[in-house]
């Protein structure tokens, strides 16, 4: 079934903190897996869920960071990965199916933002292959313990920025076009939301619903790559939208993961802890997804062109 993009009118808002979201809830018994989830919006995702009794699986590639930025929190478990190294998400996802559990959660959060040309051993640009291609992958590596678990729900965190850029197929590593920077990472957040659309179209039968998230403006780690005068420029920009804090930022997150308001739905792109609305190309406000981003035909396409990238295909 398609679920609307238009808001649900969930009772919540921009202020709401993930353990508001979470409230009574518990989790006893579930397994979640957030990627990144050491550091910023991806802490306080996986202190709210670990908090309602679930465990956490933390995938790192610094793992010396994440011990520190977990420390002393309940049935988390850290991992070794690194998204932009193929071999490492598959030996990540290998070691997780031989422990034969399933996953009722997982949330794709980790990412990077407008960092200079950097190219993997494939030739693809860093922020499509980490941001897209890397949770892609990941995602179909984990599919059985997805399925197993008769009721998952994959989050895929994008951003408003993905109004900056649609993808292009046919040059999506820049290797014709010019680099720029923001175009790059528009183009990855608007993948991130294609791809929830396409999994969720084919994850439906199977009991596997996604989602994908606009956490909005936090001032986090992602941040790392800016100078310090385009980074003021950047908070400038979305003043009118307001900056949120960790737990405000995580709580769209933990939604999508866990609210029952949520049951029988999937393949949209959420923001301030409801279902976004669809705006048009040249709308001017900060909210909303863009048509670019919602566009079925477009999601297949780069869902063909993503199994080829990787060699990955799901099932």
């Amino acid at each position: 079934m398609t679920t609307e993009q238009k808001s649900i009118g969930s009772g919540y808002g921009a202020e709401t903190t993930a353990r508001e979201v979470i409230g009574e809830t518990r989790l006893d018994g579930a397994i979640a897996v957030v990627t990144g989830g050491y550091a910023g919006v991806g802490l306080e995702t996986t202190r709210a869920l670990s908090a309602a009794g679930a465990t956490v699986i933390v995938p790192a590639r610094t793992l010396d960071k994440a011990r520190a930025g977990l420390a002393g929190l309940e049935r988390v478990e850290i991992e070794s990965l690194d998204l932009f190294e193929p071999a490492s998400v598959d030996a990540f996802a290998a070691r997780f199916l031989a422990s034969g559990r399933p996953i009722h959660m997982l949330v794709n959060n980790a990412g990077i933002m407008a960092t200079p040309l950097v190219r993997d051993a494939r030739g693809f640009e860093s922020q499509f292959a980490t941001n897209h291609l890397g949770h892609f992958q990941l995602t179909a590596r984990l599919w059985p313990a997805l399925q197993k678990a008769q009721g998952a729900r994959v989050v895929s965190l994008s951003s408003r920025g993905h109004r900056r850029a649609s993808v292009d197929l046919e040059d999506a590593h820049f290797e014709r076009r010019a680099y720029d920077k923001w175009v790059a990472y528009g183009q990855s957040k608007t993948a991130n939301v294609l791809f929830a659309l396409a999994l969720d179209a084919r994850g439906e039968e199977q009991g596997v619903r996604a989602f994908s998230v606009h956490p909005g403006a936090i001032l986090t780690d992602l941040v790392r790559s800016l100078p310090e005068e385009e980074l003021k420029a950047t908070v400038a920009a979305v003043t009118p939208g307001g900056v949120k804090n960790v737990e405000q930022g995580a709580a769209t997150s933990v939604w999508c993961a866990v609210s029952k308001q949520l049951d029988g739905m999937g393949g949209v792109y959420c923001e301030d802890v409801d279902i976004a609305e669809a705006v048009a190309a040249d709308f001017q406000g900060p909210g909303g997804v863009r048509p670019w981003a919602v566009d079925r035909e477009l999601a297949e396409r780069l869902w063909e062109k993503s199994e080829g990238w990787t060699g990955v295909r799901f099932g």
